[in-house]
């Protein structure tokens, strides 16, 4: 027996329960530098307790559909964003916790994302490019990390088969 998680389209109102997707689509929210640099204010709220915002390098593997997803993780002292650091797709895969069916997402190419303060989800999972992600997140002392890992791995797949 296999499960099946079905890819979706990332949008914000899909991605909305559990996190931001940040993107600059559409017109700027304002025009600054002269006139030369458009920005997209405010996008993601970053969420940390006790602790401090950091920005890191990730370097992950490329992967390739189908996927063999067999672990998810969250992080219930602080959000966490990931920043393609290349212009190519990356899936983004969630759950409302250990026992219910994952949902999958992937990028356009231009989008990032962050997650809420303690959201189950996948690991960096690119699919092409360099597999180079800037992740903004809580930086502290105390233990930030909680996996689990399926007794049966979820296999995310681009469609139905």
């Amino acid at each position: 027996m296999k499960n099946t998680v079905v890819l979706a389209p990332l949008t914000p109102e899909n991605f909305a329960p559990y996190g931001d997707v940040l993107d600059a689509s559409g017109t700027p929210d304002k025009i600054i530098n002269a006139g030369k640099c458009g920005r997209f204010h405010d996008r993601a709220k970053v969420d940390v307790r006790e602790a401090r915002v950091g920005i890191s390098i990730f370097k992950a593997d490329v992967r390739s559909l189908p996927y063999t997803l067999d672990l998810i993780e969250r992080h219930p002292e602080g959000s966490q964003a990931f920043v393609a650091m290349s212009a190519e797709p990356f899936l983004v895969i969630v759950s409302d916790g250990p026992k219910a069916v994952p949902k999958a997402f992937i990028t356009d190419g231009t989008q990032a994302i962050n997650f809420h303060r303690g959201t189950w989800h996948g690991v960096l999972t690119p699919l092409a490019g360099n597999g180079q992600f800037a992740v903004i997140d809580r930086i502290g002392e105390t233990p930030n990390l909680e996996e689990f890992t399926f007794d049966v791995p979820w296999v995310v797949t681009a469609a139905e088969t």
